[in-house]
């Protein structure tokens, strides 16, 4: 699904080690939140480069770029019958330009080509640039009892990889 009036475009193999590098500088914004269980996220290993591959070649990874160089890039999936952006990075150098944003509504788009009623996402309760950019996009934190079972085994997965249940939330978007 390219996206021919905007930055956003459909990630090809060629994007896979922008991608990894646009993860990386985007991961460290984390380094400056006062809670060594948000900070030391900041050095987490970027995506394999074969998840990425398999991402792209399945369609579900897109690229933002500016002026032909890709800065930022998102990665979807199906979650329980919606349209799950399970990653979403910006360089630091070009947040706060729309390419969130525009990204975001690549994840609408390729929801609704799916007939998925929504779109959701698990991010960080209290950082700043985390929720409150959803939230002002449309999306809302679900409550425990709104969480359906594969939410709730995505949040257990990513707290085994060392992401807090704590910290984080579900947030939803209708389409």
């Amino acid at each position: 699904m390219a996206d021919g009036d905007g930055p956003v475009r459909a990630a090809i193999a060629s994007d896979v080690e922008t991608m990894r590098a646009v993860g990386i500088a985007a991961g460290e914004r984390f380094r400056a939140i006062d809670d060594p269980r948000i900070s030391g996220r900041a050095d987490d290993p970027p995506y394999e480069i074969d998840q990425l591959t398999e991402l792209v070649e399945a369609g579900c990874a897109f690229v933002a770029e500016h002026d032909g160089v890709v800065v930022g890039f998102m990665l979807m999936e199906e979650l329980d019958g919606a349209a799950h952006v399970e990653e979403l990075s910006v360089h630091p150098d070009h947040q706060g330009t729309g390419l969130g944003t525009a990204l975001l509504d690549a994840a609408a788009r390729w929801g609704g080509q799916r007939g998925f009623a929504a779109v959701t996402l698990t991010t960080y309760r209290d950082v700043p640039w985390n929720r409150p950019f959803y939230e002002r996009r449309g999306f809302r934190v679900l409550a425990a009892p709104e969480l359906t079972a594969a939410h709730r085994a995505k949040v257990a997965h990513e707290a085994g990889v060392g992401l807090d249940p704590e910290l984080r939330v579900v947030m939803r978007r209708q389409l």
